[in-house]
């Protein structure tokens, strides 16, 4: 049974940072892309972040290119997420999502999510 568990979020100030992380299990982790989503109050689900199989290539979405920075360790079955410079639209639940596809933004193509993380930034 594959599971993907979230965790890290909280509140923030505009302008703090946060990390988050995602443990995988029940997959071969190595082969697939990871990737983060997030979903804001009354927002639909949108592409963060995603990694490839290796670690080596990266991909952003152009609101956080710059400020957050996507990583996975493929021996700690671990993906990670450093947000950095956040801003109050940066509010969302976070998600972790595995695709065997490679490279993807397409969140149709992810078959693997985790229950998300509450992220809140706020003064």
């Amino acid at each position: 049974q594959v599971q993907l568990v979230e965790s890290g979020g909280g509140l923030e100030q505009p302008g703090g940072s946060l990390r988050l992380s995602c443990a995988a299990s029940g997959l071969t982790f190595s082969v697939y892309t990871m990737a983060w989503f997030r979903q804001g109050p009354g927002k639909e689900r949108e592409f963060v972040a995603a990694v490839g199989r290796s670690g080596g290539t990266t991909y952003y979405a152009d609101s956080v290119k710059g400020r957050f920075t996507i990583s996975r360790d493929n021996a700690k079955l671990t993906l990670n997420l450093r947000m950095n410079t956040l801003k109050p639209e940066d509010t969302a639940v976070y998600y972790c999502a595995a695709s065997i596809h490679s490279s993807s933004a397409n969140r149709d193509n992810y078959a693997y999510w985790g229950q998300g993380t509450q992220v809140t930034v706020s003064s």
